[in-house]
Formats: C-alpha cells, sequence, structure tokens
C-alpha cells in the first residue's frame, strides 16, 4: 500500500495513524463553541478536525410521515424527525472558513463530509485538501464520482456496506479520478459496541480491495481503536466534544479532550509496538541476559572433587554455563580449587 498525503501528512502503515477529531453537531449551533472544540482537538493532539457540510434542506425533507421520523426503540434519537435532527446538528456553511482558518493557525488539517453535490461545490470554493464520504452516502455513486473528479484523496467509511457495495463504490471512485483513497471500517450504531465492531474485518478488507484501511468509531473509550491499530488500521476517526454532559446530538458517543489525548497517544504507543519480527535479544536487551540463570559452584570444592547437586545450582545471575549443562556437569571432576559463587565453565572440568 502506497502512502498517501494530506497536505504534508504521511498516511500509511509506516507512519504514525492519522488521527481524525469529528465535530459534527457538538457544537450545539454555536460558533464560539465549535472554535474552542478546534482549540481542544489540537491541543489533544489529532492530525485534522473534520466537520459535515449539509443542510436540513440538502439532506431531507420537511414533512411528518413515518418515513421522516426516526422509529428505532434503541436510538439516542427515537421519535426526532430527519428534518429537525439536521437542523440542530447541521454546521452552518458561513461558520466554515473560519473553523477552516482557526484549523490552519493551530497545524490542523481541515476537510469535511460533503452529503450532496453542492456541499461538493462549495467546499471546493475553500479548497479543501481531502474529503470523507460518510457510511450512509457510501452506496451514494454519484456523490462519490463527483468527489472523486476533484482528484483529491478520498476517504470512504463503510458502515452497514456488503463486500458489493464497497467494490461498487470504490471501481466508481477509480474510474472518475481517485488516485488516492482510504477505506474505514465502521459500524453505523451510535454507540457503538465492542462486540459489534469486528475490527478483524480490517487486514480482510486491506487484502480484498488493496487500499489501506482505517477505523470510524462510535464506541465509548480508546480500546477498540487501539486494537484497530494493531490490526493495520492507519486511520482512526472519533467524534469529540468539549463534555458530554454538555449535551449535542452527538455527545453520548464523542471523547473528551483528555480521553482524545488518551486516544492520540495509546494509538501511536499501539503502532510503535507493531515493529517487525524479532527473535533473539534486541540491542537494548543484552545486558538484560546477565539476569538469565546459570549453573554455580555453590560451596567450595578442591581440585580433583566430583560437582553434584550438593555443590552446583542453577541460579542467577547467567555468567555461568546455561542451565541445559547443569545433568552433565554432574559427575565432573573439578580441576582447580573453586570458591563459592564461581561461575561454572569448561576450563574447570578435567
Amino acid at each position: 500500500m502506497e502512502t498517501i498525503y494530506i497536505n504534508d501528512r504521511p498516511i500509511g502503515p509506516n507512519h504514525r495513524p492519522f488521527i481524525i477529531a469529528e465535530l459534527s453537531g457538538n457544537h450545539n449551533q454555536s460558533l464560539e463553541r465549535a472554535l474552542l472544540m478546534v482549540e481542544k482537538a489540537a491541543e489533544a493532539g489529532v492530525d485534522a478536525i473534520k466537520l459535515q457540510t449539509y443542510t436540513a434542506e440538502t439532506m431531507t425533507l420537511n414533512v411528518n410521515h413515518s418515513d421522516f421520523v426516526i422509529q428505532d426503540e434503541q436510538s439516542i434519537w427515537k421519535e426526532r424527525s430527519l428534518y429537525q435532527l439536521y437542523e440542530e446538528a447541521h454546521t452552518p456553511w458561513e461558520w466554515h472558513e473560519t473553523i477552516f482558518n482557526t484549523c490552519k493557525e493551530l497545524g490542523v488539517i481541515a476537510f469535511s463530509s460533503p452529503f450532496d453535490s453542492s456541499a461538493v461545490d462549495f467546499l471546493e470554493t475553500l479548497d479543501v485538501p481531502c474529503y470523507k464520504v460518510a457510511s450512509f452516502e457510501c452506496t451514494d455513486l454519484p456523490l462519490i464520482q463527483k468527489i472523486a473528479k476533484t482528484g483529491k484523496p478520498m476517504i470512504i467509511s463503510t458502515g452497514m456496506a456488503t463486500v458489493s457495495e464497497i467494490d461498487e463504490a470504490v471501481r466508481t471512485a477509480e474510474e472518475a479520478g481517485c488516485k488516492n483513497l482510504i477505506l474505514l471500517k465502521c459500524t453505523s450504531t451510535y454507540p457503538a459496541t465492542p462486540e459489534n465492531s469486528n475490527i478483524s474485518t480490517i487486514p480482510h478488507m486491506q487484502k480484498l480491495f488493496g487500499y489501506q484501511v482505517g477505523l470510524s468509531d462510535h464506541t465509548l473509550g480508546v480500546g477498540v481503536p487501539v486494537a484497530s491499530v494493531a490490526l493495520g488500521a492507519t486511520v482512526i476517526e472519533k467524534h469529540f466534544t468539549l463534555a458530554r454532559a454538555d449535551g449535542g446530538v452527538d455527545a453520548e458517543f464523542s471523547l473528551e479532550p483528555n480521553e482524545f489525548k488518551a486516544l492520540v497517544e495509546e494509538t501511536k504507543r499501539a503502532w510503535q509496538s507493531l515493529g517487525s519480527v524479532q527473535y533473539g535479544p534486541i540491542s537494548e536487551e543484552v545486558k538484560s541476559k546477565q539476569l538469565r540463570r546459570s549453573v554455580y559452584i555453590t560451596k567450595d570444592v578442591k581440585a580433583g572433587e566430583v560437582l553434584n547437586q550438593n555443590n552446583i545450582r542453577i541460579i542467577r545471575p547467567g555468567y555461568g554455563l546455561p542451565p541445559k549443562y547443569f545433568n552433565t556437569l554432574i559427575g565432573k571432576r573439578i580441576n582447580q580449587d573453586v570458591k563459592s559463587g564461581t561461575p561454572t565453565s569448561w576450563d574447570l572440568i578435567g
């Protein structure tokens, strides 16, 4: 898999995970809060801030028909109409430039998920460096085609998508000119559970499609993202909030600043720990070999005496003959006087 660059940030197996903080609607319709979120996310060490670019009008219809009302008894948005939900959650388009400029000042990459063609056109005026396709839009092939034609890197979430649907999305992107594509494993439940995350799909998806694969995660905590890095995830996206207690459409499954800092640190550690296949001591371990067990003389012995279980033992440190020679040494004669605490060696035998 080739390294992909978003601005100057390399993304790939040979680089630490690319961490995205999704602001979504947790700004609670306050630009001041949105900018503070950007500041706190930057302090936590994220690589990128992602917005969602849509309006209620571009997402759905303002009708009360049951089709347009969330019926799921388990949903945190139960009985909310889609229009009302998106009206509350959307990030006003007039905020985008200010948020993006603040990100730039703080050294954080800023981009967005467009949800229709008009959003792509708008984001192009802001010269975003890449695009993200949300899981629910993974089957919106005209949108994927539109994004691909910009020639910019594309990240596609695959929540709910079958293999054939992912294949259609990938082929559409490729045929429309996308050269840099990253797929994200995702479970589209809010929140998601570790049991339903199925991150073993990550290496399988890498082999199946030949692209980098990351994780768009809606679980609570950082365990699932850390584990995904161990399975090869190169990108981690999580929802961000200043405080879950403040509420917000996505607050229930979003991480707070201190948790996001832990996410950045622990996923980096997980990536660092992968290393390469290694047997035998690395250079830093050589000194530790001294603390292995070895065979020592444990009583004063005279030249000509026979070694037995009463005058030799397997103990630490490791300056004597290895333990595997203990039984070989039993019955051998010492060729010189030896004090207790002397490490065994073949020079003492015979």
